[in-house]
């Protein structure tokens, strides 16, 4: 499955509201480390349907960037029950960002 873009207006349904984990990926368009984010965060959504991936543009929405803290992106954070229960900031490789649901 492809990751899900979230705003502001439905960032509270989706991901807070989500029935299984979520993984949520703050970037922008003119960062270069999300740009290499991507096809991990991609990859992750394709091969683990057990969890929901969803992208936060921090340029559409800077509310959300700053309700949750994110200095600089990207950054990755992981939501279990409407909860952030992990956190990681830069490129990742998709083993060290699944380690945020263990």
């Amino acid at each position: 499955m492809e990751p899900v873009e979230v705003r502001s207006e439905n960032f509270g349904t989706i991901v807070l509201g989500a029935d299984k984990p979520v993984l949520v990926d703050f970037w922008a368009t003119w960062c270069g480390p999300c740009r290499m984010m991507a096809p991990v965060v991609a990859q992750i959504a394709a091969e683990h349907p057990e969890l929901l991936v969803c992208k936060v543009n921090t340029d559409d929405a800077p509310d959300l960037a700053e309700k949750y803290g994110v200095m600089s992106i990207p950054t990755l954070m992981a939501f279990q029950n409407g909860q952030p229960i992990g956190t990681t900031v830069g490129y990742q490789p998709a083993e060290a960002v699944l380690e945020l649901f263990k």
